[in-house]
């Protein structure tokens, strides 16, 4: 193993050496789409996480990231085709958002979550295979930029960089304190305000975060990468060969076609898992390091959206600091963030430094200086084995979506939509039996051996164990309500026969 990794290595290094004499004038855009956001919930879940939703407008934050590159000007030729790399469960909906923003991205779907520097190794293995050698823009899916020029002019500036070799970052000068961030210590001054970097530095505490604002020689890291795709599979091959060899092994041994990379779960096991700082970045400017790191200012209205305090920070208050996102009402309040998703009104009377979320199945009240200590809270939920910290009431599937309206002792009712065309799976379940209600469309439903219609205001009836499908024919959206009644109703009972999404 250990010959396997060392020659795995000297040929990555070899290329990104033979590579640094050449120019490169193509970037590709690469969205990490792989968090969780537990500090982000109840709006953010484990199936369903922030960055797949309208935290700060009405496009989710995937969306703002996949259309973030568009309108680029400069030396620089922009591929249209981004890589997003995500998990299996965010798999369906990461392609349909992008699909909605009108760009066809080249998804990578990771078999298990290793960090962020795994996922920027196989989104730079499969740059490589596409166009040999582009510069790689690497952006967190889930942050908020405001000033999208002056985003393209650091990206710019961070390409040049990155064309001679080098691996940059963008940093942003600190406005205030802050806790929740890294940081970078700035170094030499280079051309165009950017520096060398001399070191990366842990989230700090509250005390040394005011001294490193005080000192003006550190920035916060944006966690925003820009270089080229050799480059980077060069160093990591030098500081840790075993990482670059199994991502090399899984795509190698994974399965791909024109807008899906699946790497090999097997070869992809042996990853280990770490950050994009931890395994590289930390190292860079050494004795040992394989090319320097360069941190390029980015002066943007940039929040990676954190927690709901950075939420707060990155929107327009009213004249007392609030801000309110859909039916609610202030009265005496300041410096509050309310949101109302579950159609509910929220009214927040003399309240001080609050956030207050209210959906269909939680309400999260919190001191805005605790917002950090949200996914503590979100661990204790999961330890209660309560669903709220997993999914939303209403789960999305690439057929639709459905929402649970009511659950009881051996029953549940759900609110089920089909897309028109089209199905679920064939499946069957050992413990439930269901109830279907059409309510608009027409269903075509599999029962059995029986293949039949049914309009609105008609029913039927599916056994326990029996097989059955349910398709949408029609040219509008499906809505049936179903009944569930037995001794077991999680999802976890579905005995999947065939499906054309491929979950079987």
């Amino acid at each position: 193993m250990e010959n396997a990794v060392s020659a795995e290595s000297e040929i990555a290094a070899e290329r990104a050496e033979v590579s640094h004499g050449q120019r490169c004038r193509h970037i590709v855009p690469v969205i990490l789409a792989g968090g969780s956001g537990t500090r982000l919930w109840p709006i953010s879940r484990e199936q369903f996480p922030k960055q797949l939703v309208g935290v700060i407008g009405r496009d989710s934050l995937l969306q703002a990231t996949v259309t973030r590159m568009e309108g680029f000007a400069g030396d620089f030729e922009v591929d249209n085709r981004p890589i997003i790399v995500c998990g299996e469960e965010h798999r369906f909906a990461t392609e349909e958002q992008a699909r909605l923003c009108g760009v066809a991205a080249k998804i990578i779907v990771e078999p298990a979550r290793r960090d962020t520097a795994p996922a920027l190794t196989l989104a730079a293995l499969a740059a490589m295979d596409h166009d040999d050698d582009a510069i790689i823009v690497a952006m967190p899916s889930d942050h908020s930029i405001a000033d999208i020029p002056a985003l393209h002019r650091a990206i710019a500036l961070a390409a040049d960089y990155a064309d001679r070799g080098m691996i940059v970052t963008l940093g942003v000068p600190p406005t205030r304190p802050d806790t929740g961030f890294g940081y970078i210590r700035i170094g030499e001054a280079l051309d165009g305000g950017a520096h060398l970097i001399d070191r990366f530095v842990e989230k700090p505490a509250a005390e040394l975060a005011a001294q490193y604002v005080a000192a003006n020689t550190y920035w916060w890291n944006s966690g925003i990468f820009i270089v080229r795709a050799s480059v980077w599979l060069g160093a990591l091959a030098k500081l840790n060969g075993d990482m670059y060899t199994a991502c090399a092994a899984a795509i190698k041994d994974g399965k791909s076609d024109e807008s899906l990379i699946r790497p090999c779960p097997l070869q992809f096991g042996r990853v280990p898992s770490d950050s994009i700082d931890y395994a590289v970045m930390e190292h860079i400017g050494g004795a040992e390091s394989p090319c320097k790191g360069v941190v390029v200012p980015l002066a943007a209205g940039w929040s990676d959206l954190g927690s709901w305090d950075a939420v707060w920070q990155a929107m327009e208050k009213d004249g007392l600091g609030n801000v309110a996102c859909g039916r609610v009402v202030f009265e005496g309040a300041t410096s509050s963030y309310a949101r109302a998703e579950g159609g509910r009104l929220v009214a927040c009377v003399g309240t001080s430094n609050v956030v207050v979320v209210e959906t269909d199945d939680a309400v999260l009240v919190a001191d805005r200086s605790h917002a950090q200590d949200i996914k503590a809270l979100v661990a204790r939920i999961r330890a209660q084995h309560a669903p709220e910290a997993e999914t939303h009431r209403k789960v999305r599937r690439p057929w639709g979506f459905y929402d649970s309206i009511e659950r009881g002792e051996r029953f549940q009712v759900k609110r089920i939509v089909v897309a028109p065309g089209a199905r679920l799976s064939l499946q069957m379940h050992h413990h439930r039996a269901e109830h279907w209600v059409v309510v608009r469309g027409t269903a075509l439903v599999t029962r059995g051996e029986e293949q039949f219609l049914l309009s609105e205001n008609e029913s039927t009836f599916i056994p326990l164990g029996v097989r059955h499908r349910l398709e949408n024919p029609g040219k509008v959206q499906l809505e049936i309500i179903e009944v569930q009644s037995g001794a077991y109703l999680g999802e976890d009972d579905i005995v999947r026969l065939d499906d054309c999404y491929g979950r079987i």
